[in-house]
């Protein structure tokens, strides 16, 4: 009889969502249910690059090879373009459903430094020109980038650098000596140091420019990998690295998995963020290893009634996942106009990071939050907070003086609220807890259990915020420095 029972409850259990994965594993003790990832699957059909005459002596371009290599396989039905061991150098790549993009341990997937590769055509909106994405794709189903290979962007021919941070804080006159070689635009970023553009470089170096101005063609600069409104992702095992902008921007996608990335970028990129998924319904990040010029793991939602229409941030597990330089750890914001609801941040590391979890947006740029948890973390060597939120945060662009949300502040104000914070042990921040709300719209519902800080220069400072507990946590000062900022302010501005 029971093994009846069993033998009807299988299906039953499949046809509900809980038939068993390979991911199950990720999804025990969490703090609430979330509709959880499946496994992307390819057909078994597999042709190498080289069989088109693609050649790894890292100079040839194999845009033409991979990409019959994709069309390949798309006629058969879908499969796995191999990148063998290797230097392969291309111009963009486009996937298409069914396809995955698997590098070999060895091979190495180099993007041209010729940057007239990739723009577009005018943007009939407002005639500007934009680039595509080194790699990308956008309606599709069942995507994959797999494998143990390096995805390298070459951002070094697309990022400006600023000379205050890696020379005088970064101690890195060599990079900077090296962006001068190259020849470049400097304009100056204050009154003592530059800001260089990789404009007008040296002829022999085959870079043309693809703007009319440095600055123009700052904000032209494309994102390593972009997926858009498709079903179906995975990204597992791969390295990458020198994105232009961003290195992986995942957008209006549903079922995710991103495990075992290792994304490697230069502290001091500008905007080299490391992953950025905007309007992602059901998602697994986990066993990422992540070093960014920017931030972490950073999640999005869209500006204004776009962000709305696009639906909220859903289910997300992020989870044994460690973030080293970077300028937040978990990041939300700062456009996140379609919601947050049901994002689990669990037993992650984050070291070195200017700010452990960072949330911040605007006016126009906000949206609203339920059920976000952070728990089992450590933090360690934190340069500004372990804990901030800003509902005044201003995005410039490198060379920019002004805010770049929406000119509409009546709408979309930034609703932080229904957060947890549990089992978190920080190691040596510069503060523990800094909160800024706006008049009329505070920083609201946030739970802290066990929360424990330890050689701290500043405790908690709170503005326009209500309803914050603590339960069981501790604050240690620095042994050096006097605890400072300890009091708090209501949002209403009355002082403890």
């Amino acid at each position: 009889m029971k093994k009846t029972l069993f033998l009807i409850l299988l299906p039953m259990l499949a046809a509900s969502g809980f038939a068993q994965s390979k991911y199950d594993k990720y999804y025990t003790n969490l703090p609430v249910e979330i509709e959880r990832v499946v496994p992307v699957e390819f057909p078994k059909n597999a042709l190498n690059i080289a069989q088109f005459g693609a050649v790894p002596d890292g100079q040839t371009l194999c845009t033409d090879a991979i990409a019959a290599a994709i069309d390949s396989l798309v006629k058969l039905g879908g499969g796995h373009v191999i990148i063998p061991k290797g230097t392969w150098k291309t111009g963009p790549i486009e996937l298409k459903s069914n396809i995955d993009l698997n590098l070999r341990k060895g091979a190495v997937l180099i993007f041209s430094e010729n940057k007239e590769l990739y723009v577009q055509k005018n943007d009939p909106r407002d005639g500007s020109k934009k680039c595509n994405a080194l790699i990308r794709a956008s309606k599709c189903e069942n995507i994959g980038i797999t494998g143990q290979g390096v995805i390298d962007g070459q951002g070094f021919f697309w990022r400006p650098i600023k000379e205050k941070k890696v020379v005088r804080d970064g101690g890195l006159q060599e990079v900077w000596d090296a962006a001068i070689e190259m020849g470049g635009k400097l304009v100056m970023d204050d009154k003592t140091y530059h800001l260089w553009y990789p404009f007008n470089l040296k002829p022999e170096l085959g870079v043309p420019n693809i703007a009319a101005t440095a600055e123009i063609q700052e904000k032209m600069r494309p994102h390593l990998i972009n997926i858009t409104d498709s079903k179906n992702v995975v990204v597992e095992g791969v390295t990458l690295r020198n994105s232009p902008k961003f290195h992986l921007v995942p957008t209006r996608i549903h079922n995710l998995i991103i495990e075992n990335v290792t994304i490697d970028c230069p502290w001091w990129a500008q905007n080299g963020d490391a992953m950025d998924p905007g309007n992602v319904q059901v998602a697994l990040i986990a066993g990422c290893h992540i070093s960014a010029g920017d931030d972490g793991i950073c999640m999005k939602g869209g500006v204004g009634q776009k962000g709305v229409e696009a639906g909220p941030q859903r289910d997300f597990l992020i989870t044994n996942d460690t973030v080293y330089r970077a300028h937040g750890g978990f990041v939300i914001g700062s456009e996140f106009s379609g919601g947050m609801q049901r994002i689990i941040v669990k037993d992650c590391m984050f070291d070195g990071t200017d700010i452990g979890c960072r949330f911040k947006s605007a006016p126009g740029r906000g949206g609203w939050c339920e059920d976000i948890y952070c728990i089992n973390i450590v933090m360690k060597n934190i340069r500004e907070s372990a804990v901030f939120f800003e509902s005044g945060y201003a995005d410039r662009s490198a060379g920019g003086r002004g805010a770049t949300d929406t000119d509409d502040k009546s709408a979309f104000y930034p609703d932080w609220s229904n957060f947890t914070f549990k089992n978190i042990t920080c190691v040596n921040p510069y503060q523990a807890v800094d909160i800024t709300g706006i008049k009329g719209k505070p920083v609201h519902n946030l739970t802290f259990e066990n929360v424990n800080f330890y050689g701290v220069k500043a405790g908690i400072t709170m503005d326009y915020a209500e309803n914050i507990t603590f339960k069981n946590c501790t604050i240690s000062p620095d042994k050096e420095n006097t605890l400072k900022h300890t009091k708090a302010i209501l949002w209403n501005g009355e002082e403890l």
